[in-house]
């Protein structure tokens, strides 16, 4: 049975939202607050937090950039305003899906089925990779069974789930222009529905954490109306 983690201050959403995913064979923790958020995540794991952006004390994007500090654990956020620039902020700091209220429940589990089932197909990517489990690359080293990024003195780097993906997309297909669509194919599959401005996202993201200068990067290299090319040559074993 899956665990969520509903973070909201309105009481109703929450009660709303807990009889439905109870309905459907969900387990249910609640929150209102970001405090309340970080005791029930240390309290018990969960699968999955659906984050409200407006709590009153702290935003949700200021809890998603402090829990991403920490945890790989998805987030769906949920917000009331509709601006674009909200789902692409909400992106960067590394939610995993966005909806905007007013939304039909089932779209929401829908959404949350969808995050789940991407999740568990990666816990299950061992089986797909034992041949090739470390990609190294520049300084860095890139293991596909633990799902670990580390760096030249053995640093462990937190990535997110779509970060990892994305990585290891470009360093199984490395020297080589990919495009957009190419890139969403290769790292979260063909049926996800995913739009461009995400993967630039998660690609600024990975530039913070690879590169020394993520303004001028070396690594990962824009291609004028092409897409992104991953430069370094890449080793594997």
């Amino acid at each position: 049975m899956p665990h969520l983690l509903l973070v909201d201050d309105d009481e109703d959403i929450l009660s709303l939202l807990t009889n439905f995913f109870r309905k459907h064979s969900h387990a249910v923790s609640v929150a209102q607050n970001g405090a309340a958020m970080f005791a029930a995540l240390e309290k018990q794991p969960v699968d999955l937090v659906i984050l409200d952006v407006m709590l009153q004390r702290e935003d949700g994007f200021d809890l998603c950039r402090r829990l991403r500090a920490h945890s790989v654990v998805p987030v769906i956020m949920l917000t009331a305003v509709s601006d674009p620039t909200d789902r692409v902020v909400g992106l960067e700091l590394g939610a995993d899906d966005y909806l905007t209220k007013p939304f039909d429940q089932r779209e929401l589990l829908a959404r949350v089925k969808a995050v789940l089932r991407r999740t568990a197909e990666k816990a299950a990517a061992p089986t797909r990779s034992e041949t090739r489990p470390v990609l190294r690359f520049a300084d860095w080293r890139l293991d596909v069974v633990r799902r670990e990024l580390r760096s030249v003195d053995n640093t462990l780097v937190l990535l997110s789930g779509g970060e990892f993906d994305l990585l290891l997309a470009f360093a199984e297909h490395p020297q080589r222009v990919l495009t957009r669509d190419q890139l969403i194919d290769f790292a979260r599959g063909a049926s996800h529905v995913a739009y461009d401005r995400s993967i630039d996202v998660q690609v600024s993201r990975l530039r913070y954490k690879l590169e020394e200068d993520p303004k001028n990067p070396i690594l990962i290299r824009t291609v004028r109306n092409g897409g992104y090319i991953f430069a370094p040559p890449v080793s594997r074993g």
